[in-house]
């Protein structure tokens, strides 16, 4: 009788011990997801910060190669002409 009792004593805080594990690895998964969301959502937005300053750099690498004094002091490259006559 009293391996039994202490086989129920077992299964009893076996149990709660398997419940008090699983809500605390919801919780933490909880926080994990929102965490994931987070970052994908900030990752977003640096790229579409990255699209637009790659657009600006671009167009300030425009300007600048058809600015005069930019010219005079780093002359365009003769590969550069060949490809621009191949265009």
């Amino acid at each position: 009788m009293e391996t039994i009792m202490k086989a129920d004593i077992f299964f009893f805080i076996s149990s709660v011990s398997l419940v008090i594990l699983t809500i605390l690895f919801c919780i933490i998964l909880f926080y994990l997801i929102k965490a994931g969301r987070n970052l994908y959502l900030i990752s977003e937005k640096m790229q579409q910060h990255f699209k637009s300053s790659e657009e600006f750099v671009f167009e300030l690498k425009e300007r600048l190669e058809e600015n005069i004094l930019f010219r005079l002091f780093f002359p365009p490259s003769r590969r550069h002409k060949r490809s621009s006559r191949k265009n």
